[in-house]
Formats: C-alpha cells, structure tokens, sequence
C-alpha cells in the first residue's frame, strides 16, 4: 500500500515561504512498472471554510506541470524521483492560502478524489501577520 508523509508546513507571515515535501514509500518494485517515477503526483489543499481545492500536479517525469489560478506564479512543484519526494515551493504567500496541504496521486480532480477518499495526515499552513 502505498504511504504518503506531508512535511515543511508552519506559521509564515504574508509575502513568506515555505517548502513542503512529500516522501511516499509502498510502490511496487521498479520490475512492476508501477513506481514512483510512473506516477502524476499533486498537492490538494483544504481550507475548513472552503473545501477541498486542487493546487498542482506534475507528471511521473516532472517534465509537465499544471497550477492553480489562484496560485500560478507564486507556488512550484517538482519531485525528485531518486528520493520518491514531492515538493511544493510556496512563495508570496497570502493569508488565502492558510491551509492544510496533502499530496496525492494522480492529476487535477482525480487527486481532489484520491484525498477524499483516503487522506494522509497533511501538513498545515498557517499565514498570519
């Protein structure tokens, strides 16, 4: 079964950063076809007052990447496939984008699902002056 671990977030003041990470562990072996590497990933955040909203996903090869309109040109996501780690560079951030923050399989709303439907722990972002 694959094991996604949310890391990296805190209390930030607005116009701050933070980097999340992501470690997943449990895919097959690479003899399976099914591994890391072969996997969209994305980040899914959830804010209480506002649902679940879908934030960014990349490709197994993190050669394509998709965001969010609300955060476009402010957060960046990559992975290091060698580590099997997602990550999301926040920068700017705004007090909308307090948040708890998890990481997914697959890409746009098939993620949204995905954490629906089985969530990880998440990590918690909180900007606040």
């Amino acid at each position: 079964e694959v094991q996604l671990v949310e890391s990296g977030g805190g209390l930030v003041q607005p116009g701050g950063s933070l980097r999340l990470s992501c470690a997943a562990s449990g895919f097959p072996f690479s003899s399976s076809g099914f591994t890391f590497s072969s996997v969209a990933m994305s980040w899914v955040r959830q804010d209480p007052g506002k649902g679940f909203e879908w934030v960014s996903s990349i490709d197994g090869g993190g050669g394509r990447t998709e965001y969010a309109n609300s955060v476009k040109g402010r957060f960046t996501i990559s992975r290091d496939n060698a580590k099997n780690t997602l990550y999301l560079q926040l920068n700017s951030l705004k007090i909308d984008d307090t948040a708890t923050y998890y990481c997914a399989q697959g890409w746009g709303a098939w993620a949204v699902d995905n954490v629906k439907r089985s969530p990880s722990q998440g990590t918690q972002v909180t900007v606040s002056s």
